[in-house]
């Protein structure tokens, strides 16, 4: 058995003309992704309403999450939300001058 740490601030890539979204881990019920961000934000009007909840916490950088039905939410290093199954989210913006780092667990019933 080979058991090797890893670092989710590894491997950044120098320029982001997408966001990248890298899944971890993934088995019937949970699916882990690091998404780095920088800029990037979700098109306009458009919305994910995603058939699972979903645990996201921001490691580095600075992004807003907007709701259809909520007020928008600000979030900085080490804020965390979870988005139950169904919540209409987008992202609104995320800093452009560096990295954003998100952690996303989604969770299968």
């Amino acid at each position: 058995m080979n058991i090797s740490p890893a670092s989710l601030f590894a491997d950044i890539p120098r320029q982001l003309p997408e966001e990248l979204c890298q899944t971890l881990l993934e088995n019937p019920t949970v699916r882990i992704e690091r998404i780095l961000s920088q800029g990037h934000y979700s098109a306009e009007n458009a919305w994910y309403d995603q058939e699972q909840a979903e645990w996201v916490l921001l490691l580095q950088g600075k992004a807003r999450i907007g709701f259809i039905d909520a007020e928008p939410v600000e979030l900085n290093p080490g804020d965390y939300l979870l988005l139950p199954a169904h919540c209409k989210h987008r992202v609104e913006w995320t800093a452009a001058d560096r990295v954003s780092i998100w952690l996303a667990i989604h969770i299968r019933d």
